[in-house]
Order: structure tokens, then sequence, then C-alpha cells
């Protein structure tokens, strides 16, 4: 029903926020992840959204990023896991790192997060490891060369930018890595800016 959400951000009350779009405040749930890195109050932001219909109520529920939502759909479709849960698990973890996590089979790690007990994690695993390794959410991997300064979910983005420009991985996944040694801050412009010019060299 809805894609996204581009206005205001008038509140932020854990685990709602509500975006203002032209004088309609849309209450959405969400995750402490979300909501830390979504934007500060009164400014414009843009979240993705997903819309939770039951028989006795409906929820609209708010990400980051596509990817996040995504990543949402195939852990609801495991039998058990509800929205909080999964929204509990993009929490715990980044997105790619859960991706990798789930890939791996590292139900260990998994079961971690509150409300999944190593039964359920292990379940997680079996049931959606092959349909992430089919997805196009397969967690983009560079060397650690920045020393952690630049999140994963950062250069997720970017990755995600650069195809959207007609980038194939190829092209871009050496140009990442090189701008990741001359950050010192985690800014998905600024990293997008630098890799940007250094494609333009090639």
């Amino acid at each position: 029903m809805f894609d996204y959400l581009k206005g205001i951000l008038a509140d932020k009350n854990y685990p709602y926020c509500t975006i203002e779009v032209n004088g309609v405040g849309y209450r959405l749930l969400t995750n402490l992840r979300t909501l830390e890195t979504i934007g500060d109050l009164n400014s414009e932001v843009k979240i993705y959204t997903k819309l939770i219909h039951k028989e006795d109520s409906m929820t609209l529920c708010g990400f980051k990023n596509k990817q996040d939502r995504v990543i949402f759909d195939t852990l609801t479709s495991v039998s058990g896991i509800g929205t909080k849960v999964a929204l509990a698990l993009l929490a715990e973890f980044e997105t790619n790192e859960l991706i990798n996590l789930i890939i791996t089979q590292d139900h260990k790690t998994i079961s971690r997060t509150k409300g999944i007990g190593a039964k359920m994690a292990q379940k997680i695993v079996f049931e959606i490891k092959d349909k992430l390794a089919k997805l196009d959410v397969v967690p983009f991997v560079v060397e650690k060369s920045n020393n952690n300064k630049v999140s994963s979910d950062t250069i997720s983005q970017v990755a995600t930018v650069l195809e959207s420009l007609g980038y194939s991985k190829n092209e871009y996944q050496k140009a990442i890595e090189t701008a990741l040694t001359q950050l010192d801050k985690d800014n998905e412009e600024e990293l997008l800016k630098e890799v940007l010019k250094i494609l333009s060299i090639f």
C-alpha cells in the first residue's frame, strides 16, 4: 500500500516514530537501530514501510532502507517469527551482519537476540538461508581496511546507489575498498562522493 514516507520526523518514542506528511501524522512501529539512525526531530526524513494487516489490527512498520524491509519479510516467513521478533533481530544486528550470520549458519550468535532461543535460531537458519542466498541482498563484503570506521549498512547503501547508476559489482567493489582507506567517519554521502571520484578516473 505504501512504499515509503517522506516528511517531518514529528516524534520518536520507542518502539514508535511519527512522520508528518502533508499535515497527516503516520505512526510507525520500528526498532532502536532505526530510531537512532533515522534523523533528528523536526528534520525531513525518508522511511520505508510495510503494512501488517491482521483481522483485528493494522500496523505500519518503518525501515531505514529497502534491504531491511526485504529481510523483515523473509524473517516473518518463518513460522513463529512475528513482527516484533523480526524487528528485534534487525535491531540486534546490522542487516549485512544478520545476512552473514544466517548464510554461514551461525545460529549461536543469532540466539543472543531477545526472544530468540537456540531452537528458533536454528529454525531461522534452516528455513531461510537458501532464500537469502538467492535474493539480491547478499552482503557487500570489503576488507577491514578502514578499521570499521564506516558501517556495513553505509557500504551497502552506497553499493545500492552505484548499482542504480548502472555500475556492476566488479566495477565498484575495488573503488569502495579504496575509498574506505581515505575516510575517517561513517558518512554515506562522503563515501559515495569519494567512490564516484575514483570511478571517474578509470
